[in-house]
């Protein structure tokens, strides 16, 4: 179906920027109501075996123990240095493991996947079988479960396989918005028939535009912009899910700038003038260079210039107040506490 949208390449896809009718008007659909988001491109491997689980330990950060059927977590993994080769998120099912990742980091991922392997591990990468789309906003139960009853009972973090259209596909509830939403995996066939079904109701298809400005208001990491193998996680804000218990690889480092301190850390920072901080962009403490912009962009829900940055430890203690320089003219700015707006629907 046609929809007009605005492409641009990414990782080897034509991806929607922005549809027709406008960032406005996809930002309002998903913050208010429902919207979504075709990101097939986003990778997928499998892992299985008897010692899938110790390989996975191994491979990422967070407690792969903790997941049981159905459950899904929030991961990284790590390269030997503790840099971030790719943030993830892992499913367990019954009898596999199933890992979505960053589409400019398939063959990256799959190569270091396998150089670490042991035995008794498969690992199968399902990029090329698998679509995905994601269905988000405070109505996106209520606009699902006439297709998908599963929805009512699914709780965050947590997904279920399902028979659709004479295949399994993966139903989760997760996303990239910080609202109340759904993820659904399946071929791309079935796909396109979910895609058309909601467009019949109304949903509003949204672009990569409107999903960055939606994943910045709630400070979530994007991979290339605020973190990369030059970023650890704890400086990146991750120390949540990185599990010391664990012998992941990158360990070490992880444990000596947990001991020694951090040198930088990534804020959320608000500006109070009118402008807009870009990737790049200096932060400064009255004359002092102190850090760089990854991530910015101007918030539809404040009517101000948000960002992303990394600051020198010392500096980066919410309410401190600092400057960005932009087209050679310093504007304040503050350090908040993220998320930068305030939701209720995620965890309805």
């Amino acid at each position: 179906m046609k929809l007009n949208a605005k492409l641009v390449p990414y990782a080897g896809f034509e991806m929607p920027v922005q549809y027709p009718e406008g960032i406005k008007k996809e930002y309002q659909s998903i913050r208010k109501d429902v919207g979504m988001f075709d990101v097939s491109h986003m990778g997928e491997f499998e892992f299985s075996g008897e010692n899938a689980e110790r390989f996975l330990q191994r491979l990422t950060i967070n407690d792969v123990s903790r997941l049981y059927n159905g459950r899904a977590q929030y991961s990284v993994m790590c390269n030997q240095n503790g840099g971030i080769i790719d943030d993830l998120i892992l499913y367990k099912f019954k009898d596999r493991y199933f890992m979505v990742i960053n589409a400019s980091n398939i063959d990256k991922n799959w190569s270091w996947v396998n150089r670490n392997l042991i035995e008794n591990v498969e690992v199968k990468n399902l990029s090329d079988s698998y679509s995905l789309i994601a269905i988000q906003g405070p109505n996106s139960r209520n606009t699902l479960e006439n297709i998908f009853q599963q929805v009512n009972d699914l709780k965050f973090y947590h997904a279920r396989e399902i028979d659709f259209n004479g295949e399994k596909i993966i139903l989760s509830r997760t996303g990239y918005t910080g609202e109340l939403g759904f993820e659904i995996y399946a071929s791309g066939n079935n796909i396109q028939k979910i895609w058309e079904v909601l467009l019949s109701k109304g949903v509003q298809p949204c672009g990569l535009g409107v999903r960055d400005l939606l994943r910045m208001e709630m400070k979530y990491c994007l991979y290339g912009n605020d973190i990369d193998e030059s970023t650890n996680p704890l400086e990146a804000g991750l120390s949540w899910i990185t599990d010391f218990k664990n012998q992941f690889i990158g360990i070490e480092n992880l444990k000596r700038c947990k001991s020694n301190g951090l040198d930088r850390n990534l804020v959320a920072l608000k500006l109070e003038e009118r402008g807009i901080p870009r990737k790049g962009y200096l932060i400064y403490n009255e004359d002092n260079i102190i850090g760089e912009i990854c991530s910015g962009t101007q918030s539809l829900a404040l009517n101000c210039g948000i960002g992303l940055g990394y600051v020198k430890n010392g500096f980066h203690n919410i309410g401190t107040k600092i400057s960005v320089s932009i087209r050679d003219k310093k504007l304040n700015a503050v350090i908040i506490k993220p998320p930068f707006i305030g939701l209720t629907s995620l965890f309805a």
